[in-house]
């Protein structure tokens, strides 16, 4: 069982610059769009901001490198930045599995970032991986995901820690609640 504190437990710093992360298949990309339009902002992916290098990569089963991820993790974060600058906050989905990325993050936004991490086992997670098709993310990278990641620590980074168990409702909830400094948009407002 996971260990998510409530948003009311959290302390979390406001920040206009939302990620979903972990793994691959967690859900980063539905869990940041839910989230987006419940916000109302924009959503920004991630795999989106990859150069052609890194795909290439990763199509070919090749796990990245730091030095491969830094202008990729720079070009997202400078994007989520003008996006929030435009409409007063913004989604993004990344991977973001060491606390070095997450770091780098925050450093080249300039701005602080709240962290939803997606938790989840790796036998949920293989699992789903399994049941979808992903353009360039084979299912033999999910081990080294694993081995690459660094769960968020919530007494020292701005991160909402939410399991991958929860629908997408409940997420989206959760994270929205957490983040009451922003307000959500309801379609009956």
């Amino acid at each position: 069982m996971s260990t998510v504190p409530s948003p009311q437990q959290s302390n979390l710093a406001p920040a206009r610059i939302i990620i979903a992360m972990g793994v691959s298949s967690s859900g980063k990309s539905t869990a940041g769009q839910s989230i987006a339009r419940r916000l109302h902002v924009p959503f920004l992916d991630g795999d989106d901001y990859h150069p052609d290098s890194n795909v290439e990569k990763m199509r070919a089963g090749t796990p990245l490198t730091d030095e491969d991820r830094w202008p990729w993790l720079e070009n997202l974060a400078k994007a989520l930045s003008e996006a929030a600058d435009k409409k007063g906050a913004a989604v993004g989905a990344c991977s973001a599995l060491k606390r070095a990325y997450r770091d780098y993050l925050i450093e080249k936004a300039e701005e602080p970032i709240t962290f939803v991490y997606l938790d989840g086992s790796h036998d949920l997670i293989a699992e789903r991986m399994a049941q979808r098709h992903h353009e360039y993310m084979p299912e033999s990278l999910l081990d080294s995901q694993f081995e690459t990641l660094e769960v968020p620590d919530s007494a020292t980074e701005n991160v909402i820690s939410v399991p991958i168990s929860d629908s997408i409702e409940k997420i989206t909830d959760t994270v929205v609640k957490a983040l009451s400094h922003l307000k959500s948009f309801k379609r009956w407002q």
